[in-house]
């Protein structure tokens, strides 16, 4: 083949010379063709994104909006909830609430918060009088004239030279301003003003405002239809603010892009414009108009784009494909045109592919390598997994498993024939089957990888094993994932479970509760945090030779009836022989034990394979009864075991103790209740005959309802009571009175019903009324000295004298040290020792109350606060526990010094405290969780020479009406106290938005 072109005729000469020509000329008509489709696309593409970001920026400006006058009116309700929470609200507690929400700073636009207090004609000249005594000399009601009501401003912050000049002006004279009063007054709702022409600094300065109102109705007075708010209301609440400076606020950094008018109503009429000016823009620029309603008063928003918005989105985009398309399509051309010349450029893209060829061989050869040290990596891993204490599930965030640990096998008891890898239904279904509550589980599963910041459940098993779970997302490679971690907290949850236990009986025996519910809950609270147990107690009889089944709610009714009476002797069960031999006696195996050879077959019968039997003694060693714990298969204690029943024991003792000296008390009572002079009960002979002609009068007047009657005619139960004579008494009523002698002059039905106790006078002659001879009450009473105490009476109608009731014998027994004992009682087993702050159980009884409050008012608000003291295991151990402790009072009073009245706190773990704040929003309770955490850190502890600086950090957490519990909360306050915690200590924590 001749390559010379020289060599060639001249007809295939001119066709390759037109060949490579004609085809350049074709891609340069193509690619001109393509880069104009692709400008007029980018084009239209750049105005739809300019005209999408105006309509988003107008949206975002109308929720921030909305959002923004809804905080205004937040915090409004704020100080009507100051008003709402004290009789009396001063001029500075409300300059200081109003100082606290630093409205300058969080409120932009607002010219003042403040107070119209509600003053009817007559009492106007008063009222100017009180507020010149308390410093205003020169007030005065403005504009002056007589009027029905008057409405001045009396209270108004910030404190300024214009605000001052508003102090006496009565909105209520001037109509724009009456409407909303009105409208607030009579839908006890805000209510906005129409625009309001204000003056303010110099003279002719002119601002258009407008002002949101709030009632305030007087305490304890209904207020359910119009006109009882209208009588009732004693004042109103307003915030006064400029409607520019508030959209000023809302436009951010760029306030030339857009221009922003606000109409009042519907529409955009001139006359109606509220804030903006006319013809800001030109005439066809992007424009939107939407309605608002705010504070219950409807406005139009008026959103138009200014020139530099244009100028600021408009993208040189479609210039640039341009210049680049023209450029692409000449070079193209040249090179189709050089490619089609020229064969060497073939025989190089040859070369050059051969050598790719040789790299990519190569490349090879290193991922062969790279797959080998991943997969020892991958070796490395499991091993280390399979070492963790905790259960580690790694899923693709679907129902696809991609890794897990033998530990995971291990705490849900995965068989290994389960297919594990891939699908994970049947993996859900096994974990499932063995959860008490799955839900929480199946909650976690829902979650997606951007909601897993972390998130942490407990799971509760059906065998009686608590697991804490932790999920989060994680990264593997490129490809999202999520970690389920498992821990077996199981043991640290029954000791939880075991302290509320003994708790809640403690509360039982400071209300006196009776003996086998109180022996009853003993033996629940027992079954509740060791699955698998069953539990007795079981009482000496009055010969103290038998047992007696006293309380066994969860054994089985034939093993109750063996048990019951068998007599303490050898055979007798453990029971019996605890009791003989007045030692602790373990039952490993009840099928060969001597001791249960009488028994056996009733065991075996119930399923009970081993009994572990301790004896329970009072105080003074006196044996009183067995506590025994059954298994269902042979089984021998551990050392937990034993001091779990020794504990047991202990408390059951102190239960039987306690009832036995109260039923030996009542039997005293009753006993010597016929000795008189020498009784040591105090005894009272009373004649009520004459309540009884008083009662047949009522009857005889038509009074159907005694008990009734007497409840809503207070002053005739006092007449009655004063018809009531008494005739005797004996020493013991004598010396509880504090009388000397037999004066009955000096005496009265006060030494038995006192003023306060007229309700229980009244049930006692309902009660006698209706043929009662026996009827007991408690009482308070005052003794001769002016000492007021309490007592239980029993009234006895002797016999032959129930129609006349002249003759009454009155048993009066002062219970005041005994409600004072129990009173402590109750507050030992709802207060933490330490501190003296409520316990956990306690603070968590308030929590619920303060979740059904808002759950039956779903417009109230309420705020909980997690509290833990930084680094305080560093104080325990380079300090002492002595110290620990000084810390944790001192921070106890640090929280009492900073609580309002209605605000609840408690101690809820070691160092971990919890604050409740009833009618918090989540801004109020963030700014009261700074001031807390900065006291803390500015009030250091000095002890013994030393000067601890504490610092505390707070998570904050929203009480949700829609939350399931109270726990939600107090999880939600942790995630924000972790949170705080993570972020380096000694600040506060607010709320995940997103969980909310």
């Amino acid at each position: 083949m001749d390559d010379n072109p020289a060599s060639r005729p001249a007809g295939k000469r001119i066709a390759e010379w037109l060949g490579p020509h004609a085809l350049a000329a074709l891609v340069l008509c193509l690619g001109l063709g393509l880069t104009y489709g692709l400008w007029h696309s980018a084009r239209a593409d750049a105005q739809a994104d300019v005209q999408a970001e105006f309509d988003f920026r107008a949206r975002e400006l109308m929720a921030n909006l909305d959002q923004r006058v809804s905080g205004y009116v937040q915090a409004l309700r704020g100080v009507q909830g100051l008003f709402a929470a004290s009789t009396e609200v001063t001029p500075q507690e409300f300059s200081s609430y109003v100082g606290a929400q630093d409205v300058n700073a969080h409120y932009p636009g607002i010219l003042g918060v403040g107070y119209v207090e509600r003053v009817d004609g007559p009492a106007r000249a008063r009222h100017e009088a009180a507020m010149r005594a308390a410093g205003r000399s020169a007030y005065a009601i403005s504009p002056p004239g007589e009027r029905a009501m008057y409405a001045p401003v009396t209270m108004l912050e910030p404190d300024s030279v214009e605000n001052r000049r508003v102090i006496g002006r009565d909105p209520y004279a001037d109509a724009t301003r009456r409407r909303a009063i009105d409208q607030a007054t009579d839908s006890a709702e805000s209510a906005m003003s129409d625009p309001l022409i204000l003056m303010r600094d110099a003279p002719g300065a002119v601002q258009t405002g407008v002002a949101v109102v709030l009632p305030l109705y007087r305490q304890g007075a209904p207020h359910a239809s119009v006109a009882e708010r209208r009588a009732q209301v004693s004042g109103w609440v307003f915030m006064l603010f400029h409607v520019e400076d508030l959209i000023d606020g809302m436009r951010g950094a760029h306030p030339d892009e857009l221009a922003v008018s606000i109409f009042n109503g519907d529409g955009t009429h001139e006359a109606a414009r509220v804030s903006g000016q006319a013809g800001a823009v030109a005439p066809g620029a992007m424009q939107r108009v939407m309605p608002i309603t705010v504070a219950n008063h409807r406005w139009t928003v008026e959103v138009k784009a200014r020139p530099a918005f244009v100028a600021k989105f408009s993208t040189v985009k479609p210039g640039v494909i341009a210049a680049t398309g023209l450029a692409a399509t000449l070079v193209l051309t040249l090179l189709t045109w050089l490619l089609a010349r020229s064969r060497a450029a073939a025989r190089a893209a040859l070369f050059t592919a051969r050598q790719l060829t040789a790299e990519l061989e190569a490349g090879q050869q290193r991922l062969v390598a790279l797959a080998d040290a991943a997969q020892r990596s991958q070796t490395m891993l499991r091993s280390i997994l399979d070492s963790t204490i905790d259960g580690i599930l790694v899923d693709d965030g679907g129902h696809g498993v991609l890794a897990l640990n033998q530990r995971f096998r291990e705490l849900w008891s995965v068989p290994e024939a389960l297919e594990l890898v891939g699908a994970d239904e049947r993996l859900v279904e096994h974990m499932v089957e063995q959860l008490m509550h799955p839900a929480p589980f199946l909650y976690s599963r829902t979650l997606q990888h951007r909601d897993l910041d972390e998130h942490r459940d407990l799971l509760r098993l059906k065998d009686g094993r608590f697991f804490e779970q932790f999920t989060r997302a994680v990264l593997l490679g490129e490809d999202q994932a999520r970690l389920w971690s498992f821990r077996d907290i199981t043991e640290r949850k029954q000791v939880e479970q075991r302290e509320r236990s003994h708790r809640h009986v403690l509360e039982m025996l400071g209300r006196s509760a009776p003996l086998y519910a109180i022996l009853e809950a003993v033996v629940l609270g027992v079954e509740a945090t060791n699955p698998g147990m069953l539990c007795s107690v079981m009482m000496l009889d009055g010969e103290g030779r038998r047992l007696l089944m006293t309380a066994a709610p969860s054994l089985p009714e034939p093993l109750r009836e063996a048990l019951h009476g068998m007599p303490i002797a050898d055979g007798a069960g453990s029971c019996g022989m605890a009791a003989l031999e007045c030692m602790r006696v373990v039952v490993d195996d009840i099928a060969v034990h001597p001791y249960w050879r009488d028994l056996r077959v009733v065991a075996g019968a119930a399923e009970v394979g081993a009994c572990w039997s301790e004896p329970i003694r009072s105080t003074a060693g006196r044996l009183l009864g067995t506590f025994a714990i059954y298994h269902g298969q042979p089984a021998h204690p551990s050392a937990a075991n034993i001091v779990l029943i020794e504990q047991s024991a202990q408390l059951a003792g102190v239960a039987i103790e306690q009832s036995q000296a109260a039923q030996a008390l009542r039997a005293g009572e009753e006993r010597f209740r016929s000795l008189y002079d020498n009784a040591p009960v105090a005894l009272w002979e009373q004649d009520w005959s004459a309540v009884r002609e008083a009662v047949s009068l009522l009857e005889d007047e038509g009074v159907a309802d005694l008990a009734a009657f007497l409840k809503a005619h207070p002053e005739q139960v006092r007449r009655i009571a004063s018809l009531v004579r008494i005739v005797d008494l004996n020493s013991a009523a004598l010396a509880q009175v504090g009388a000397l002698d037999k004066d009955l002059a000096q005496l009265s039905l006060a030494q038995n019903f006192d003023a306060a106790a007229m309700n229980s006078f009244a049930d006692a002659v309902a009660a006698l009324a209706e043929g009662v001879v026996h009827f007991a009450c408690e009482s308070s009473f005052v003794r001769l000295d002016g000492v007021e105490r309490q007592n239980e009476l029993t009234l006895l109608v002797m016999p032959g004298h129930a129609y006349t009731l002249d003759f009454v014998i009155v048993t009066t027994l002062d219970i005041t040290e005994r409600k004072r004992m129990d009173a402590e009682l109750l507050m030992l087993a709802t207060t933490d020792f330490l501190t003296g702050l409520p316990n956990r159980r306690e603070f968590m009884a308030r929590l619920e109350d303060e979740l059904a409050r808002l759950q039956r008012n779903m417009d109230e608000s309420a705020a909980v606060l997690m509290l833990d003291i930084d680094h305080f295991k560093h104080v325990n151990d380079h300090y002492g526990h002595a110290t620990g402790d000084a810390v944790l009072r001192h921070m106890a009073g640090l929280m009492r010094s900073s609580q309002r009245k209605i605000d609840k706190l408690g101690r809820v773990g070691g160092e971990e405290f919890a604050v409740l704040l009833p009618g918090a929003s989540a801004e109020a309770a963030a700014i009261y969780a700074e001031r807390l955490r900065q006291s803390v850190a500015d009030t250091p502890l000095a002890i013994d020479g030393h000067s601890i600086r504490v610092t505390v950090s707070i998570g904050i957490a929203s009480i949700l009406a829609s939350d399931a519990s109270p726990d939600a909360a107090l999880i939600r306050a942790d995630k924000a106290l972790y949170s705080a915690k993570e972020a380096g200590r000694n600040r506060v924590g607010l709320p995940d938005t997103r969980a909310a």
